[in-house]
């Protein structure tokens, strides 16, 4: 319980990775360095409301909504804390006195606070933004500890793909019309979001492994890390190969969509709401999948990242660097970076959440999707176990077969032009708008149907062929 965790950190005292603001009626400006030396050091917990003697002072009632809100505008103001960070602020109640709780991770950048670069040193925070070898120190510190922050200085941006920048500077701007992404060349875009940076142990400028995951060319990855991988199997009935695989070695955002793709290709969507709104408590399992996959992995490992479909169980395994060891409680734990500067991209394109939502989301929706908790264990391999209904994967195994055998009589039928009606009537189907949407959207969009007027694609005379 979070309360308890309150109670055994005001007994510790402040330190190295604990610190007490009293704040009772606002923000105190010696906040924002602090969380500047947490997350240059080892990451930290700061509690507001409690003060420098251990105890809970708790902030005033008609006060905490709008600390909040200073913070989280703080915190994502570049001219406060840059690069900004993500973080949440948690509110307790203890002994019936209000504070407010927030964990800062150590991220893989070095940050500074109003242009001043600040280290953490027992319970203090130091200003170090003059001393050059402590600041050198912590640069190489960073990029020793991150692998997703090793440079490659001979890999151009050529050598990436320029749609997928375009493509997220879209994404970009569909969560916030604002951003600054959009008047951005493609290098700054880079730099901006410190996927171009300068190795301080070699004195070379250049794209990190992260960049090159994001938007390398396949053959670029290849070249870089020759055995990165994602391996999405279905196995419910040939148990000792696969039913269905996509051995998936491209970049990190297309392989987002792919692992996404293959789970709703193989598991059933029951009907679920909150509220009057309609989930889909699969997708957004499949959401938090794809983002661990991808964000919390260790890509130097040889180790293959995994997703496997069976009878009875989801299984995820992913290369790790543990924080801990053994299985995780989702109400009792600190979430840890594992790629920050990753995550932090993902979060921009609306792909990935704040730290450490990914696993309280999957505890949520698997107790409806499959009526029972997760496991999620942390060692070298990282392991995420989901109960399913055996009923509901059969009948979803049924449904992909037949999905599949559509897609085979469609790619028959079509080896000569034919119009939407002609196509829409082969099917048998009444509801265009159903036809149009669930149909041929999805092969269009997968190039397995083609149109014959690419530029008019609402054309009274547009026909669709087979490759």
């Amino acid at each position: 319980m979070i309360q308890q965790k309150i109670k055994d950190l005001t007994k510790k005292g402040e330190g190295i990775s604990i610190e007490f603001k009293e704040c009772k009626t606002e923000l105190t400006k010696d906040v924002y360095p602090t969380i500047c030396a947490f997350l240059n050091r080892n990451g930290g917990e700061l509690l507001l409301g409690v003060n420098d003697s251990r105890v809970v002072v708790g902030i005033d009632k008609d006060k905490i909504e709008q600390i909040k809100k200073d913070f989280i505008t703080a915190i994502n103001n570049p001219e406060k804390i840059s690069p900004s960070v993500y973080l949440s602020i948690e509110e307790v109640e203890i002994k019936g006195k209000k504070i407010l709780y927030i964990y800062v991770p150590r991220s893989s950048q070095v940050h500074k606070c109003n242009n001043k670069i600040y280290d953490r040193n027992e319970d203090g925070d130091l200003d170090i933004t003059n001393n050059h070898n402590l600041v050198s120190i912590l640069y190489i510190n960073k990029q020793t500890a991150y692998s997703e922050n090793k440079v490659y200085p001979f890999c151009k941006i050529t050598d990436l793909r320029k749609d997928l920048i375009n493509k997220a500077r879209t994404l970009a701007i569909n969560q916030n019309s604002n951003h600054p992404w959009k008047k951005l060349t493609n290098i700054e875009l880079l730099k901006s979001a410190k996927l171009y940076t300068k190795d301080y142990q070699t004195n070379e400028e250049g794209i990190t492994l992260a960049g090159i995951l994001l938007f390398g060319k396949d053959e670029t990855i290849l070249s870089v890390l020759p055995h990165y991988k994602t391996d999405l199997i279905l196995r419910r009935v040939n148990l000792d190969r696969y039913d269905d695989r996509d051995d998936v070695r491209t970049n990190l955002i297309e392989s987002f969509d792919r692992i996404i793709a293959f789970g709703q290709k193989h598991l059933l969507d029951p009907f679920y709401t909150e509220g009057n709104q309609r989930i889909s408590a699969r997708d957004k399992i499949l959401r938090e999948i794809a983002s661990n996959i991808l964000i919390h992995r260790e890509f130097l490992s040889p180790f293959p990242a995994k997703m496997i479909i069976g009878q009875e169980k989801l299984i995820t395994e992913n290369a790790n660097k543990p924080n801990g060891h053994g299985a995780i409680n989702p109400k009792d734990f600190s979430p840890y970076p594992k790629n920050p500067v990753i995550a932090r991209f993902f979060k921009e394109i609306g792909n990935a959440d704040e730290l450490g939502s990914g696993v309280r989301n999957i505890t949520k929706y698997a107790s409806v999707y499959s009526k029972s908790k997760p496991e999620f264990i942390e060692q070298g391999i990282f392991k995420m176990i989901i109960k399913l209904d055996i009923i509901s994967t059969m009948q979803a195994t049924m449904q992909a077969t037949m999905q599949d055998e559509r897609v085979k009589s469609i790619i028959e039928f079509c080896k000569n032009p034919k119009t939407r009606a002609e196509i829409q009537e082969f099917l048998k189907l009444e509801n265009r708008d159903y036809f149009r949407k669930e149909i041929l959207k999805p092969l269009l969009e997968k190039e397995i149907l083609v149109p014959t007027i690419p530029n008019k694609l609402n054309s009274p005379n547009q026909k669709y062929y087979s490759k």
